[in-house]
């Protein structure tokens, strides 16, 4: 109960963020699809060109991916042609309900994809995700292969090494995620933060004190430092399945990696994913190391590779969403992407054609 109540504390503290002018510019957007657990919204309107389907990270509200119109990667997705659509997930408000990796990861971006295919008449996606959303994009492309054009999967912990995951000592002390779970109901966003906080305390503290101090004399980094702020007060509680799923089948055992996580009745592994594939790594993180995004990247039987590197940015607040809200990001990181699809899409209309 007191976790609950520091979760409504950390919304109100948001809040008063958002009052003092620092929330969310999002872009116009029409939500075409809702179920529990998820709406899908689509930005500008279903028109022509390539489609995009993003795939936030399910603990905090998604509009981290369209803060504000210059650092906003919904924008650069438009900007480049294509039809834009978000999985934005919501929290289950039945006590009920219980949704796991198998849900997200598959049946809810499948039900979005059915979405879109009635929204532009196309199926076939390029699906991007950020974090944990890249586990839920990287699940999807190995489930439904033939739906996905490309897939782009930035910071995305895929392969998990008790030697440098930063997790590794709490997963170690906890015998059985179920126990918390259990405990919960559902998992408390304020608990989350505090096991990150304890695990990588400079990543999710120190860090984020030097970026405020370094941003004082940047107007628009500032500005973006505390948009990000007001973010982070805006989790919702984790389904208790999902939780479970991620500690134990993921950092716990590693099964993705090894090719024996279980979706449905299907085991799957970076064997699966053949869609062409972009990865976005930070040498310098501690809570996504470059050995939870490599060793994956390098498995994938995808024809097409990319791997990119980010190299943090001023003003970020947190150097993990960088690659989503940060001017270098955006200058150079997005850039490169979107050059490499069009030239997969270009080379494959040319064989098409051939």
């Amino acid at each position: 109960m007191a976790l609950k109540n520091m979760d409504r504390s950390r919304q109100a503290r948001g809040q008063m963020y958002e009052r003092a002018g620092y929330g969310p510019q999002e872009t116009a957007s029409t939500i075409l699809h809702t179920e529990p657990g998820m709406q899908l919204r689509r930005y500008g309107a279903a028109g022509a060109g390539p489609t995009v389907l993003l795939v936030p990270a399910p603990i905090k509200r998604s509009y981290i991916w369209d803060l504000a119109p210059e650092i906003s990667v919904v924008q650069r997705w438009l900007e480049r042609g294509y039809r834009v659509y978000l999985a934005e997930w919501v929290p289950l408000d039945d006590a009920a309900l219980d949704f796991g990796l198998a849900d997200y990861g598959d049946r809810l971006l499948r039900q979005a994809r059915q979405a879109i295919a009635a929204d532009c008449g196309e199926d076939g996606v390029v699906i991007a995700g950020h974090s944990l959303g890249g586990i839920l994009a990287a699940i999807h492309s190995c489930m439904h292969p033939d739906a996905v054009r490309a897939t782009v999967l930035l910071e995305a912990p895929l392969h998990f090494e008790p030697s440098t995951c930063c997790f590794s000592p709490l997963i170690k002390s906890t015998p059985d995620a179920r126990k918390i779970a259990d405990t919960f109901g559902q998992v408390p966003g304020v608990f989350l933060n505090m096991m990150s906080a304890m695990a990588e305390p400079h990543a999710f503290q120190w860090e984020r004190m030097l970026d405020r101090c370094m941003s004082m004399g940047q107007p628009q980094a500032l500005a973006t430092h505390m948009r990000v702020e007001r973010w982070t007060h805006d989790e919702f509680p984790l389904p208790d399945r999902l939780f479970v799923d991620l500690v134990e089948s993921l950092y716990r055992n590693d099964e993705f990696m090894q090719g024996e996580l279980v979706i449905g009745d299907r085991s799957i592994g970076p064997a699966d994913l053949r869609s062409p594939l972009v990865s976005v790594a930070d040498p310098r993180s501690k809570v996504i190391p470059p050995q939870a995004v490599l060793p994956f990247h390098d498995a994938a039987s995808s024809p097409a590779k990319l791997l990119l590197e980010y190299g943090g940015d001023i003003g970020v607040n947190l150097q993990h969403v960088g690659v989503l809200v940060g001017r270098s990001a955006h200058a150079r990181i997005w850039p490169a992407i979107f050059d490499w699809l069009e030239a997969r899409r270009a080379a494959n209309g040319v064989a098409r054609a051939d």
